[in-house]
């Protein structure tokens, strides 16, 4: 992959339901990484409390899977608000075609990064034509709502793209918490729409509307708990952009 100029203004949003740096999300990630510079960058913040081994789980296979695509891997090791406020870890952001935050913990993930230098360059890249992709954790986290998955209390998320909660691994979800689907419909603020991910499944902006792209589905969660499916390939125009 060759170093290309970013694009005029901001880039895509990619919101991942599971399987960061696997061969079921190279297709997605390099048309994230199509026309932009070849440098990925990608923060294992979320799993920032799971101990060093899983930390470097995601190190080495973010740093795989990149250099497979033919990009330059940038992991950055942000795992605490004093590493997101360190501004030698924020310069390194500059100059990415990509930014990615890999699963964990959605709400340990926001909590961490919400007003820091990292998130500030972080922005400034996607403003600047970077694509910005969460899975798992990552994707809630963009959104308007980030759960803390220790203490099961719903955290602010980073507001990327408010309108949105999103639940990833939708087609298994309900094993791990049953009732999960209908309270989180149930809790839906005003203007906010509830999106379903499924595993190996991406909903990624699209000039101002969403592609589905990936394996299996997207589902439209209404208030009152009814669901429609969108396979992949297909636009979704109806829900809320993200915030530029």
């Amino acid at each position: 992959m060759t170093d290309a100029p970013s694009p005029a203004g901001a880039g895509p949003i990619a919101l991942v339901g599971s399987g960061e740096f696997l061969p079921a999300m190279e297709v997605v990630d390099a048309a994230l990484l199509a026309g932009r510079p070849g440098r990925a960058v990608f923060l294992p913040t979320a799993a920032g409390e799971e101990g060093p081994d899983r930390v470097d789980y995601w190190l080495r296979l973010g740093t795989d899977h990149y250099r497979r695509l033919g990009a330059e891997p940038v992991p950055l090791v942000v795992l605490d608000r004093r590493d997101a406020d360190d501004e030698r870890l924020a310069a390194q952001v500059a100059g990415a075609g990509l930014v990615y935050l890999s699963g964990g913990n959605p709400g340990y993930l926001a909590d961490t990064l919400r007003g820091t230098a990292v998130l500030d360059a972080i922005l400034a890249a996607w403003r600047d034509g970077a694509a910005l992709a969460g899975c798992s954790a990552g994707a809630c986290a963009l959104t308007a709502v980030a759960d803390d998955t220790r203490t099961g209390v719903a955290r602010p998320g980073l507001g990327m793209v408010p309108g949105l909660v999103v639940l990833p691994h939708f087609d298994r979800i309900e094993q791990w918490r049953p009732g999960i689907v209908a309270a989180r419909a149930a809790g839906l603020a005003p203007g906010q729409t509830l999106v379903g991910i499924d595993e190996d499944t991406a909903l990624t902006s699209d000039d101002g509307a969403w592609r589905v792209e990936g394996r299996r589905q997207v589902w439209i969660v209404a208030p009152d708990g009814r669901r429609t499916g969108h396979a992949a390939g297909t636009r979704v125009a109806s829900l809320p952009s993200a915030e530029k």
